[in-house]
């Protein structure tokens, strides 16, 4: 079967991946719903349970991803009751102790938003940084020696810091965040998918986002020559999508 160059899979997850075959994907790029955020969008999952919300999801993303695939989470912790809540460490720490699907936690970025507003909370610096944890099935996953200068599978300890510190300001990502948000309320700048796509996949591999929102990553994908699928539930992001994808096919023409 002939891949599309991009799939929109309307629905939840972990149910709408079950339509992915196994180790058919190569990267991973999400950024899912943050504890108790974009509750009015997609309900909200309290911290004390996000670690049980998401593990089903991992599980169904382990499965799908390539063995020599990777998976990029754009991930923040939320302040409760006047301290940060632990739900991400605690979710790192789930994932690696998985025990029919366990990932490896290979790599750890910074998002420095560079246009952040500045200011703070009553006890503590307003954020302007997230998350970006990097998850592999094995160590030998892919990298395009283009821009690490190292082979594409092999995962040497001695090439990983060229790897990192190519376009980087040590393990740190510069970029603005996403002031034209295609009518979404958390959409990251088009940038960061790219960034990753770019390093962690060949051309015409097939990226997925299975928090797609307004297809910022889908849109990275195809204007990089890649194939790509993502899941959202609300028919009213799905059809962003597809006008964004569409008007961007036509422009490629």
């Amino acid at each position: 079967m002939e891949t599309e160059p991009a799939r929109i899979i309307q629905g939840r997850c972990p149910e709408a991946l079950m339509q992915l075959a196994d180790d058919s994907i190569d990267l991973i790029v999400t950024s899912p719903p943050y504890a108790d955020r974009r509750a009015s969008t997609y309900g909200g999952t309290p911290p004390e349970q996000y670690v049980a919300w998401f593990l089903p999801i991992a599980d169904q993303l382990h499965r799908v991803l390539k063995p020599t695939g990777s998976f990029i989470l754009n991930i923040k912790e939320s302040a409760v009751k006047g301290e940060r809540h632990t739900y991400v460490l605690e979710l790192i720490l789930a994932l690696r102790k998985r025990e029919q699907r366990p990932w490896l936690w290979t790599e750890e970025l910074v998002w420095h938003k560079r246009n952040c507003y500045p200011g703070k909370w009553p006890n503590r610096f307003r954020d302007s940084w997230e998350r970006l944890l990097q998850f592999n099935k094995q160590r030998g996953y892919y990298r395009n020696p283009e821009f690490s200068g190292a082979s594409a599978e092999g995962n040497q300890e001695d090439e990983q810091e060229d790897e990192i510190n190519n376009g980087l300001d040590g393990n740190v990502l510069q970029l603005a965040t996403e002031c034209g948000n295609a009518g979404h309320s958390a959409a990251f700048p088009e940038e960061l998918p790219a960034w990753f796509i770019e390093r962690l996949t060949r051309p015409s591999a097939l990226v997925l986002d299975p928090f797609a929102g307004s297809g910022t990553t889908l849109l990275a994908a195809l204007r990089l020559g890649r194939n790509s699928v993502g899941v959202e539930p609300q028919d009213k992001y799905c059809q962003v999508i597809r006008q964004r994808l569409e008007g961007e096919t036509r422009r490629l023409l």
